[in-house]
């Protein structure tokens, strides 16, 4: 087995220092947060309020580099000359800023909810952690394999996915020079139902719950994952789509899993009470995971986790086309849910 995940860290000012093991964690910290901030332990963490959320600023537009992300402006990876991040300006249609540094592409890009950084992952097995007001990164993570990257809602949590060990590293945004406070182990023992070994899990992305208290790992299989965010725990399997790794309905299941198509194709609606999932048959399936088991104590990889099927299996377009779905709001939701609960 390749040897553990490795840091380095880096600046423009000075040349990049030796690399350190894992152990020692990331690079150079973003920056200081108030001496206020609750402690992060390694099985428990208080969360604080969130001031800032991405996309709800009602500021004026900037132009400018203000170091937030307004609605006139994106951060994007680009495979146009080279793996360049670029910053752009929407309202002037012009570049910002570049970020160079990756040798490979780039596969996930996150932005810091309150503040001015974001993350990015790239197939040259790399994290690095930018500011958009400079042009070269502010820390590096070495891993084995090819990462994917998250916030938690307030910012105060990232986390790195490590595909190919099936580990999850959960870092404090504020002490980030240290251990990982948490390291998850993705493995489902029903898997081994079905095969022996049991065929590995590919992750293709990861996203807290609003509350914090949960992590979504999309995966280009037939099943995602949903765990507890603060001990470990695989809480449920999320089943009844079709994974986008085999890019078309008629091709053979391979023996190693691969990315395919999957990237951002699942995720929580706002307030976290369910789970969309696009699926390769062209529909779109939503699971209710209200009432998750709750789980405490030390983790058991082999207790298996809670199957949860569709509350609902919408049509999609299973063509080229884009659709964009509005809520009815003269419905009663709590109502409409009753309803599909009927059905089902």
């Amino acid at each position: 087995m390749p040897p553990p995940p490795t840091t380095s860290n880096g600046n423009a000012a000075a040349p990049p220092p030796a690399t350190i093991p894992l152990s020692n964690a990331l690079m150079t910290k973003l920056k200081p947060q108030k001496s206020s901030r609750e402690q992060l332990s390694r099985h428990r963490r208080r969360r604080l309020s969130l001031d800032h959320i991405k996309g709800h600023d009602t500021s004026p537009p900037s132009h400018s580099m203000t170091g937030e992300i307004r609605h006139t402006t994106v951060v994007h990876a680009s495979t146009k000359e080279d793996d360049t991040i670029r910053y752009h300006s929407l309202h002037d249609n012009k570049y910002l800023q570049y970020f160079k540094g990756h040798s490979g592409r780039v596969v996930s890009l996150e932005v810091s909810p309150i503040d001015d950084g974001f993350m990015s992952g790239s197939v040259d097995k790399t994290v690095r952690l930018w500011d958009l007001r400079a042009p070269t990164c502010r820390g590096l993570l070495n891993l084995p394999a090819s990462p994917i990257v998250a916030y938690d809602s307030s910012g105060l949590v990232f986390a790195v996915g490590v595909n190919h060990y099936s580990r999850i590293l959960l870092y404090d945004q504020a002490n980030y020079d240290k251990d990982p406070f948490l390291t998850i182990t993705l493995e489902d023992p029903t898997l081994a139902l079905v095969s022996y070994p049991p065929r590995p899990i590919y992750m293709t992305s990861l996203s807290f719950s609003s509350n914090a208290k949960y992590i979504l790992v999309g995966c280009s299989g037939d099943a995602h994952y949903i765990l507890d965010a603060f001990e470990g725990h695989l809480l449920a399997k999320l089943e009844g789509h079709v994974g986008l790794e085999r890019r078309r309905m008629d091709a053979p299941q391979t023996i190693d899993p691969s990315k395919g198509n999957s990237g951002e194709e699942v995720s929580w609606t706002p307030d976290s009470k369910y789970v969309v999932s696009g699926s390769l048959n062209g529909k779109i399936v939503i699971w209710d995971v209200q009432n998750l088991p709750v789980r405490s104590g030390i983790v058991d990889l082999k207790t298996p986790p809670t199957r949860l099927q569709p509350l609902a299996t919408l049509d999609g377009h299973p063509g080229a086309e884009l659709a964009f779905w509005l809520p009815d709001q003269s419905a009663d939701n709590e109502e409409i849910a009753k309803e599909l609960l009927r059905k089902k």
